[in-house]
Parts: C-alpha cells; structure tokens; sequence
C-alpha cells in the first residue's frame, strides 16, 4: 500500500499576543534557521491576537491535526513561550510531539529535540521536574479545599451510604461484612467441575 499522505519536512508557528506585533523577527529568525540547517519551511501557522494560556488556538490546531495525521515531522518556533504560557498545556503538547517523532527546535532557548545534547537533555529533565510540580500543587490545591470544605461542616467524597447497602466498609474499601469470614464462607454457591 502507498502512503498518499506527503511528508512535510517542516513547519514554523508563530503566535502573537496582540495584532500589532510585528511577523518579520519570528519569520526572519526561523528563515534563517532553516536555510542554515538545510531544509524547507514548507508552511507556517499565524496565531495573531491569541494568548498563549490557551490550550486550543485556530493554526495550533490545524498544526497538531497535521501532525497527528502524520503530515508534520519537524516544528520550528522562535521561542518556547510562543508555543505556550500554561506549563500544563507546554509539557502536553511536547510529550505529543515526543509520542509522534517531531522533531521540535526553539530557535532562541537553543532547544533541538533530534540532537543529544546537554540543553537538549537538561530541558526535557526540566519539563519532567515541572510536570511532578505541577501534579503536586494541584494535590494540594485539592487538599486544601476538602480541607477548607469540612472546616465549614461540608461533606467531602462519596455520599454517606451510597451503594453500601447499609454496610460499613474498611479502609482498604471491602464490605466488612466479609471480615473474619474465609474463603469458604464468601463464596457464593458451589461451582460446577467441568468434566475434560
């Protein structure tokens, strides 16, 4: 079978937070790059007026649709914070690129994802620490909102009772109505030997 589907060699993304920002720096820069590398930009995705907090922009979805489809192998951009401001959505959108084999360069952090070199490294060990971090704070973000709930008499969890059917249950989450019983005892009925 043919693969009809062409292989972008790259792309550049550029994202601007207001309309007055000037395109020639990012598209100069990632010009440059690309002819010093050797290779074509051979499309660019323009988010003008867009936050970079956001998860979903127009061109960074049509960019992740192509990548997704196997079209995109290679992302250039002039800075990481062009890509995105939220560290949530920045370490996302990395591990898909990781997961489908793009190659991601950020011109001005000198981030290269295809070459084993110590930024390189350093940067994804980074995102890995951020990742923990972030995953902690909401915990406790978590925490301390049942912790502020039950201060003001508020249940937190599952409703008293619900699908207990009257009986308690231990802190490993079985009914203790099955506490000290054996094997024996729990089973429900006798089981039929099949004959071989």
């Amino acid at each position: 079978m043919v693969n009809t589907i062409p292989v972008v060699e790259a792309v550049g993304y550029m994202r601007f937070s207001t309309r007055l920002q000037d395109e020639e720096i990012q598209r100069n820069s990632i010009n440059q790059l690309s002819q010093r590398e050797g290779f074509k930009i051979n499309s660019e995705y323009i988010d003008k007026a867009v936050s970079g907090r956001l998860s979903s922009r127009p061109e960074l979805d049509k960019m992740l649709a192509e990548i997704r489809a196997g079209v995109v192998k290679t992302v250039v951009i002039y800075k990481m914070d062009r890509l995105g401001r939220s560290l949530a959505n920045l370490i996302d959108l990395l591990q898909e690129f990781k997961n489908k084999r793009v190659r991601l360069i950020s011109i001005c952090d000198g981030v290269d994802t295809e070459k084993d070199d110590p930024m390189s490294r350093a940067f994804f060990q980074l995102l890995g620490v951020f990742a923990e971090l972030e995953c902690e704070m909401i915990r406790q973000r978590v925490l301390d909102g049942q912790a502020n709930a039950r201060a003001k008499g508020k249940h937190c969890g599952r409703p008293r009772g619900s699908k207990d059917k009257g009986g308690q249950r231990s802190k490993s989450g079985y009914y203790l109505r099955y506490a000290g019983k054996t094997k024996e005892q729990r089973k429900l009925g006798e089981r039929k030997e099949e004959n071989k």
